[in-house]
């Protein structure tokens, strides 16, 4: 739904947004090497626009102020299926996890053993 008609004309290089008090602004993109260099925003149009809540706000294609209602939490009860790829991913992980506790242990046990060994030859 369009909010405000504001016309912007987008020149390339440049990201359009609706700053926080409203207005039209735009500033230019980082673009390889230039990723240190931060161009200053500047306003565009001023417009002061109210924003509300749970609404997404946009310069649509036209170059005029649009809104959209935002998705949150998706569908009720619908959940993502695991595809039997992902299965196999968890189980081998899980059982990676245990192999490594197993071997954890052997390893402790082996170095009390070692120890236990020492101090009956010291005797």
């Amino acid at each position: 739904m369009k909010i405000a008609r504001a016309g912007v004309k987008r020149e390339k290089g440049y990201l359009y947004y609706i700053d926080k008090n409203g207005n039209i602004a735009r500033v230019k993109m980082a673009r390889g090497g230039a990723k240190g260099q931060k161009g200053k925003p500047e306003v565009i149009k001023v417009l002061n626009l109210k924003r509300e809540a749970d609404y997404l706000f946009y310069i649509d294609k036209d170059g005029d102020v649009s809104s959209v209602k935002m998705a949150r939490g998706g569908k009720k009860g619908a959940k993502r299926k695991r595809t039997k790829k992902a299965k196999k991913v968890k189980k081998a992980k899980k059982h990676k996890k245990v192999k490594k506790a197993k071997k954890a242990k052997k390893h402790k046990k082996a170095k009390k053993h070692k120890k236990a060994k020492k101090s009956k030859k010291r005797r």
